[in-house]
């Protein structure tokens, strides 16, 4: 890959990252409530899901499902009822009625955390969508398709990796007045209530140049 189709890549992903989404709202979540370090599992996640995104969308799987109004709609709809489940589990969450602390000993099993990370972004139509409008624009027939795609990966997956990790400590550092059982209510309800706008508007999702 030339450094500057590479340059114009490593470009659109820093885009794609910081624009907010599901990923960066559950990191913002995990960054708050576990710590910096107990979401990394929750990115850890994140980056699988995306790793499946870009091996589906680089293969051509991705244009089916783009093609496919059956498919498409199977995946957009699992994705927004999983967002919409993790914001209302979220919101049901009131706190011990003693501190955030409660939070920070006894965390969601690092398997969750990263399940839940690998779901957010492996059931998310709009990432799907970026990616197969996207890759194409940077492949070329002159280089082997796993050379370049193992190269869009890794700049994909370390850009995406420094954000969420920047989501995660901008949230946990405003723990300190996250103490109480009051704001630990509302915490959950904040967040909560995000997921399940952020899975509301996945229904919204179209497929390029049809409607649904």
């Amino acid at each position: 890959m030339e450094f500057q189709t590479w340059l114009a890549f490593f470009s659109a992903c820093v885009f794609i990252a910081i624009s907010p989404g599901s990923g960066a709202v559950l990191s913002m979540s995990h960054g708050l409530a576990y710590g910096v370090r107990q979401t990394s599992a929750t990115i850890g996640g994140l980056q699988l899901g995306l790793l499946l995104i870009l091996l589906v969308a680089g293969g051509g799987v991705g244009a089916v499902l783009i093609a496919s109004d059956v498919a498409f709609t199977a995946v957009k709809v699992l994705g927004a009822c999983y967002l919409i489940y993790l914001g209302w589990s979220q919101w049901r969450s009131v706190g011990n009625g003693v501190d955030v602390g409660y939070l920070q000993a006894s965390p969601m099993p690092w398997r969750q955390r990263t399940l839940a990370g690998f779901l957010t972004n492996a059931t998310n139509p709009k990432g799907i969508i970026f990616m197969v409008a996207v890759l194409p624009q940077f492949l070329t027939a002159q280089r082997p398709l796993w050379q370049q795609l193992l190269v869009m990966s890794i700049t994909c997956l370390a850009v995406d990796t420094v954000v969420m990790h920047g989501y995660a400590a901008s949230a946990s550092a405003l723990r300190r007045w996250m103490r109480s059982a009051e704001a630990v209510r509302w915490q959950n309800r904040i967040f909560g209530g995000l997921l399940m706008l952020v899975g509301l508007g996945l229904f919204f999702v179209q497929r390029s140049g049809h409607s649904g």
